[in-house]
């Protein structure tokens, strides 16, 4: 199969967008599990983009549940090299009003350590570098391919994550406003993470649904904010999508993610020493690495 150079990881309504031909669904089996569903596959202006549903469809997955491993590992077999996480977020700043989309650049992670978060350990360590945990280049190319939508869209922000499924206290929102966090959501780590272990450019094309539970003159978060906020933007969404790819040879190219394991795996001196299962389950990882 052609390798997928695109893929997006979001939520109900974006299955596909308009315009996808050649569309197939992939089930891939994983040494981590199944991914959060099947992989809608298609083209767009020549282009190989895949969709997976990270909820899975119906939104039976919370957000502690996802298979995160699963689902990054997959889009590496299908030799994805780009992943947009399209995700709902709920707004820590006065000017990014619900409505608006933000490419964030910085990432916090705030989960309580129940979500595997590393392909690696067991007998293989690698310690990746993400003081950038957001692709600099593709969130360039994202911010651009939203603003031809006439959507607006803020580019740059601290992103923190949270556990879920609540949403946060007053307090806790109130915390993350006084460390200057921007937005807050329930996904993006470890997501992001284990997109920069498989040496994966990652942006986030993140939907501000609401103000949280800080604001004290609009009403708190609730689900049905969340539901009807993304289901005005999935046409947005699509639309973005659908510029991206169209702008697809401005800005596609070797970034410096695709490289990440080359320093981080510097400690390993004598691949001999690695369990062989362990070379065999990461080898669309680290294979490039492997001195036999």
């Amino acid at each position: 199969m052609t390798e997928i150079e695109v893929a997006v990881v979001g939520g109900s309504g974006l299955y596909d967008v308009g315009g996808l031909e050649d569309v197939e669904e992939h089930r891939v089996k994983t040494p981590f599990g199944d991914p959060s569903d099947l992989i809608t596959v298609g083209s767009l202006n020549g282009i190989k983009i895949a969709f997976l549903p990270r909820h899975g469809r119906g939104h039976t997955l919370s957000p502690s549940e996802v298979p995160y491993k699963a689902n990054i590992y997959a889009l590496k077999v299908l030799g994805v090299r780009y992943i947009i996480g399209v995700s709902a977020c709920g707004s820590l700043r006065e000017d990014y009003e619900p409505g608006h989309i933000v490419i964030p650049n910085q990432l916090v992670d705030f989960t309580k350590g129940k979500r595997e978060s590393t392909f690696f350990g067991g007998g293989l360590v690698a310690h990746v570098a993400v003081a950038h945990p957001f692709s600099t280049r593709f969130n360039q190319a994202l911010y651009g391919a939203v603003r031809q939508t006439g959507a607006v869209v803020h580019n740059g922000g601290v992103f923190v994550t949270i556990e879920g499924p609540r949403f946060s206290t007053r307090g806790e929102a109130n915390l993350f406003r006084q460390w200057g966090m921007s937005i807050v959501g329930m996904t993006t780590s470890p997501e992001a993470f284990l997109a920069a272990e498989a040496e994966i450019a990652y942006s986030v094309m993140a939907h501000v649904t609401d103000y949280d539970v800080w604001h004290e003159t609009t009403a708190s978060v609730s689900v049905e904010m969340v539901v009807k906020t993304l289901s005005a933007n999935t046409h947005l969404a699509q639309e973005a999508i659908v510029k991206l790819l169209e702008n697809y040879d401005e800005w596609a190219g070797n970034f410096p993610e695709h490289h990440n394991l080359a320093d981080a795996l510097s400690l390993v001196n004598d691949w001999g020493e690695i369990p062989d299962n362990l070379k065999s389950d990461l080898a669309p990882i680290i294979g490039k690495y492997i001195i036999d």
